[in-house]
């Protein structure tokens, strides 16, 4: 098989990109000054594109499989197989938005209130058709950036991607509604998904990739417990399924095995020794396989 050409986000997704990809098992390693770094894997190629322009060099064949925000798939109107989802940011691991905003002092309520104004936004495609589906004409003008500037001096409204809002706040817009949600894809070419053997290795990026994502925010903890006091333990845990019980060699005591919300560690831990645990052990997860 000849290598997959892999293509990672240029931007401010690419330093995220890069670490979910060491959670999942893979080192990248960027050079300076180079769009081709390397990976600890010979069977895969690298290269750094902008987001903004994944979608079409991964339809093109260009690159065989790539990660790319489901709104440039949109705004690029890219025939590519969606391989899965990535609910991760550049902030955190959530959904982020596209928003209709205007200056907090804008008489504008609801997007029927740009009938023949302008509106700023990257994402040009995915807002002209947003606003053919309210039935309103407006102009649409591509912004190169600092967005958020615009109005209302050149811009009577933007459309702009926010994963909390404050920016915006920062800039004293006002949030009209909500034009998209998007989350990081890995998308691949129709032709190297159809290659059985390019499949495999896009199929297992997959795996790894949403395993790493499945452990964010979660800690394993490891524990010994009197078998006459397991009850009140087990009362305490939560798990992804069912705590996971082992004999030790003392026949009066087991080993009890499980994975919580790292949020809740603090809470847990003493009500567990409470309840008879010991000999604790928390320890971090890189991956979680659901």
């Amino acid at each position: 098989m000849s290598k997959l050409k892999l293509g990672i986000p240029k931007g401010s997704l690419q330093d995220a990109t890069i670490q979910l990809f060491d959670r999942a098992g893979y080192h990248i390693y960027v050079h300076s000054r180079s769009y081709f770094p390397s990976i600890d894997d010979p069977g895969i190629e690298c290269m750094l594109i902008r987001a903004q322009e994944m979608a079409r060099y991964v339809q093109d064949g260009i690159l065989d499989v790539g990660l790319t925000g489901r709104d440039w798939v949109l705004e690029n109107n890219a025939d590519v197989h969606t391989v899965c989802g990535l609910v991760y940011a550049k902030q955190s691991f959530s959904q982020v938005r596209w928003v209709l905003a205007v200056p907090e002092d804008s008489p504008v309520r609801s997007v029927k209130d740009l009938q023949g104004k302008t509106v700023a936004t990257e994402l040009v495609g995915v807002t002209r058709r947003y606003l053919q589906e309210h039935g309103v004409t407006a102009n649409v003008e591509f912004s190169w950036g600092a967005t958020e500037v615009k109005p209302p001096v050149l811009a009577d409204a933007i459309v702009e991607v926010t994963e909390t809002g404050a920016s915006l706040r920062a800039h004293q817009l006002r949030i009209v509604d909500t034009v998209l949600e998007s989350h990081t894809q890995l998308i691949a070419h129709r032709a190297a998904w159809a290659d059985a053997a390019k499949r495999e290795k896009i199929e297992t990026i997959a795996l790894l990739l949403n395993a790493a994502i499945a452990a964010h925010g979660r800690v394993a903890l490891m524990l010994n417990v009197k078998k006459s006091e397991l009850d009140a333990v087990l009362a305490v845990l939560e798990a992804l399924k069912r705590p996971t019980i082992s004999a030790l060699s003392d026949p009066d005591w087991i080993a009890v095995n499980t994975v919580i919300e790292e949020r809740r560690v603090r809470e847990i831990i003493p009500r567990l020794k409470a309840a008879g645990a010991q000999g604790i052990v928390e320890y971090p997860l890189n991956k979680v396989v659901l």
